[in-house]
């Protein structure tokens, strides 16, 4: 590559970093070494890290290969990874530990061996930690939920009526699959009270669920069409953008929240043994959590909570930028305007 081409690279990747420094950086602290580090990479591995950077990771780019002992001997002491993050994403970022690799990422798996791993920000997604202490929305709601069967099949207009068997709410059509169609979870969308569309099969390990995303595939909810929406469902739509990265990996189910506004997610295995009812949390743009369990989630029977209807404890629900439970005027995810419910197969 000319000399000039990969200088403008530079000052293109320089110009779209975060707007505010971190607290330990003043401006421009980070400069020195994110230049050492650019200077480091290949000229395909700079075109792939400006692609990246500019797209904010709306499309598809590949891994930014970096050798583990490039930096070694130098003054900076971050490991590439984390600097790019904070110059891209979390200017706060302090530790490796902080982040995880996204399923799409070849460093995935095994992002602590090799002597290369991928510093791509934008493949890299931040923990969020539920054992941290909880805010208001992640408190264990206060109702008496006592755990029982569910038997009884649903009614088609009311929600609270309840759920067939299988925790699959009014439709007798939400049948759980197994795993010789080799589905390992089947998503339902629903605005309010009522169920859009079709239930959508994952065969893959994993999936977008999305209403506006450049490039890529999945499960697209901008597709999606209902007789009447309401203004609410309409500006939650509005916010669903790029959605979440759904993924099946081997200590359970993780979502990513790829899009500018948090998800509040729910299911059985987010709470603490012999809870009443399981908790919400608050994931925001850019975070991850271990949504679901296996080795958790053990031989629970359906629960139920007053107003809100059973709910099988192999499903998680995930609704768009509204939060409910006791801390918010909505205290039932059926009062939400855009949500998903996630009914996983279970193992046999």
């Amino acid at each position: 590559m000319f000399r000039s081409r990969r200088a403008g690279l530079v000052r293109r990747l320089w110009r779209h970093r975060c707007a505010a420094p971190g607290p330990e950086d003043g401006p421009g602290a980070l400069k020195p070494a994110a230049h050492a580090l650019f200077k480091k990479l290949k000229d395909e591995e700079l075109e792939l890290l400006v692609q990246a950077v500019e797209s904010r990771g709306a499309g598809q780019s590949g891994c930014v290969w970096v050798a583990r002992a490039e930096l070694r001997g130098t003054k900076q002491a971050l490991p590439p990874q984390v600097l790019l993050c904070r110059l891209y994403r979390w200017p706060d970022l302090r530790h490796p530990h902080e982040l995880k690799s996204l399923s799409g990422c070849q460093s995935f798996g095994g992002c602590g061996e090799g002597a290369t791993l991928c510093c791509n920000p934008h493949h890299l997604s931040r923990l969020a930690r539920p054992e941290t202490p909880p805010p208001p929305y992640s408190k264990i709601y206060p109702f008496s939920c006592p755990w029982t069967e569910v038997s009884e099949r649903p009614n088609s207009s009311h929600p609270e009526s309840g759920c067939n068997a299988h925790g699959d709410w009014r439709d007798s059509g939400l049948e759980r699959s197994t795993t010789r169609d080799g589905c390992w979870c089947k998503l339902a969308y629903w605005e309010h009270r009522t169920r859009v569309g079709r239930l959508y099969a994952v065969h893959e390990t994993s999936v977008n669920i999305f209403c506006e995303l450049p490039q890529g595939s999945g499960f697209s909810l901008g597709q999606l069409q209902a007789e009447r929406r309401s203004a609410a469902v309409r500006r939650a739509r509005s916010k669903i953008g790029r959605g979440l990265l759904l993924s099946r990996e081997w200590d359970g189910v993780w979502a990513y929240n790829r899009s500018e506004h948090p998800i509040f997610v729910s299911s059985a295995t987010l709470g603490p043994p012999g809870a009443r009812g399981p908790p919400v949390h608050k994931v925001l743009p850019g975070y991850s959590l271990q949504v679901f369990d296996y080795k958790r989630v053990g031989g629970q029977a359906g629960w139920r909570r007053p107003g809100d209807g059973p709910c099988d404890p192999n499903s998680i629900r995930i609704s768009f930028a509204k939060g409910w439970g006791p801390c918010y005027s909505r205290q039932f995810i059926t009062a939400c305007p855009c949500w998903l419910e996630i009914l996983l197969t279970k193992p046999r």
